[in-house]
């Protein structure tokens, strides 16, 4: 499962949304499903005002996985630019600067399975 850009983007606070997605968590272990939890993309549209909220969220995003006991799916550092702080690589990024790319959603899907 992935969360929690749209509630950053609204101004929500980020532990609201991470209660929200520990509550997903469980219901979905509950019902005796495969559970993995992917972080926060980099925000290039967003940047630089949302990245202090993305990281906090994805500190929580962290916390809830190992908490939890499911996969954590590596989504930001996977598409941020490691010469640009809190931002997707422009090969990596949509032109709309919200979304991945096909080559960005490549990277992803190859991070996802690698799942044991």
């Amino acid at each position: 499962m992935q969360g929690g850009i749209n509630d950053i983007a609204q101004g929500r606070p980020a532990d609201a949304a991470a209660a929200n997605l520990r509550a997903m968590v469980r219901r979905g272990r509950e019902l005796g499903l495969r559970v993995a939890i992917a972080d926060v993309l980099p925000w290039n549209n967003g940047w630089p005002n949302a990245e202090p909220r993305i990281r906090e969220l994805n500190a929580s995003i962290g916390e809830i996985a190992r908490d939890e006991g499911v996969a954590l799916l590596p989504f930001h550092d996977t598409l941020e630019d490691p010469h640009r702080s809190g931002r997707m690589r422009d090969e990596w990024t949509h032109a709309d600067g919200d979304h991945p790319s096909v080559a960005g959603y490549r990277r992803l899907g190859e991070v996802a399975f690698r799942l044991p």
